[in-house]
């Protein structure tokens, strides 16, 4: 009796290798073959390989192994290239600096699909154990975590490795938070006109950048409103006009005598609309490092304080708005989308209040609600609905 004919496979080759392994062919989408990127020892295990190398196709998970082969640094490449356009350019210009410093130089040379969740770990390790700060080294880490995960989207690779890795904590530090008066003394021994600089930074909360990059046109006195629509940055040591942070454009109630002081000062500045407001001796753009030694923290140690940041004064305004006006609006004031970032990052407890919960409870302990009194008579509700803040 003849023996039986063996069927013919329906998906692939198989051959017999010298060493007695078998390799693996298969047809990809595109109808060429290529090669499994390993052998095996039987031709069960063979067939159990093309069956799923079948369904991964047929159900278009499959990847093309020449796209892993990409390296880190084509890839890298061709992603700033594509976002760049989307990017403002401070960020674009850091992207580009983390990807030639801290990426390419360790991954760049690696094929994309041989980079491993161990590889990064050991990456961020290395970037630790040069003493690198914990924020620098997350702002490298979220840079090649978004290469990797657009790798994944345009199918060069399965999943990302940038997954499972331990980052360095930051440090948890708090805002110096000044009362309006401390923040009063600071202006008040500011050389003009950059006290009129550091009341916008307090009392209507910008920041630096949006202070440095206005313009004579962005302030309206008859009605009392600022805009901000422009920031000043610095990237690799040059200045950039750029949009505010978040691309949000927002209009600023101003305090009446904050106005008048603009005003009057509006009307010596020379130059028409588009002149900037505050610049150098030299009639320059403002840059943040020489600004704040040369008038800034000198005013700071004239008004008696210490450990005092630009910044404080935008995180103070915060609180103070939030404290009575609610944290919804405190976000307008400051230009956030989110009142999360709000809270998160600048709004604190204002001090006192917690006295006048105490307060307050030993009234609710009788079964009266005295919260009016305890609010000090701030008649607004807590959800912001009482408008932006027009600061004394």
């Amino acid at each position: 009796m003849p023996g039986k004919r063996k069927s013919r496979r329906q998906f692939g080759r198989v051959r017999k290798l010298p060493s007695g392994r078998y390799q693996v062919r298969y047809p990809g989408p595109d109808g060429i073959l290529r090669p499994a990127d390993r052998t095996f020892p039987t031709t069960t295990d063979a067939d159990r390989w093309l069956a799923r190398k079948r369904i991964e196709i047929e159900e278009g998970r499959w990847l093309d192994p020449a796209e892993g082969k990409t390296t880190v640094r084509d890839w890298a490449a061709r992603w700033l290239a594509s976002v760049g356009p989307q990017l403002k350019h401070k960020t674009w210009a850091t992207y580009r600096s983390i990807i030639r410093s801290r990426i390419d130089p360790v991954l760049g040379d690696r094929e994309l699909s041989s980079v491993r969740p161990i590889t990064v770990a050991e990456w961020v390790s290395k970037m630790q154990t040069d003493g690198m700060g914990a924020s620098w080294i997350r702002q490298c880490y979220r840079v090649l975590a978004q290469i990797m995960s657009a790798a994944v989207d345009n199918g060069l690779i399965a999943v990302t490795p940038c997954r499972g890795v331990r980052l360095p904590r930051m440090p948890q530090t708090e805002p110096h938070i000044l009362t309006p008066l401390e923040a009063s003394r600071i202006v008040g021994n500011a050389k003009a006109p950059h006290d009129l600089l550091i009341a916008l930074l307090a009392f209507a909360g910008l920041r630096i950048g949006e202070a440095f990059a206005l313009r004579r046109a962005d302030i309206n006195v008859s009605a009392r409103l600022l805009v901000v629509d422009e920031n000043l940055a610095e990237a690799n040591g040059a200045l950039v006009f750029d949009t505010p942070k978040s691309h949000q454009k927002r209009v600023l109630t101003l305090a009446p005598s904050l106005v008048v002081r603009l005003s009057a000062y509006l009307d010596r500045l020379p130059g028409g609309d588009d002149v900037l407001l505050f610049t150098s001796g030299a009639g320059r753009p403002l840059r943040y490092n020489q600004w704040r030694k040369a008038y800034f923290d000198p005013a700071v140690a004239a008004a008696g304080l210490t450990d005092v940041t630009p910044h404080d004064l935008r995180a103070s305004h915060a609180t103070w708005v939030a404290d009575r006006y609610g944290v919804m609006t405190a976000a307008h004031r400051l230009g956030h989308s989110n009142a999360s970032v709000t809270t998160r990052h600048y709004a604190r407890p204002a001090a006192g209040r917690d006295a006048q919960v105490a307060e307050a409870s030993e009234s609710w302990i009788e079964g009266h609600d005295s919260a009016r009194r305890a609010r000090s008579g701030h008649d607004d509700d807590d959800d912001g609905s009482a408008g932006a803040l027009a600061p004394a």
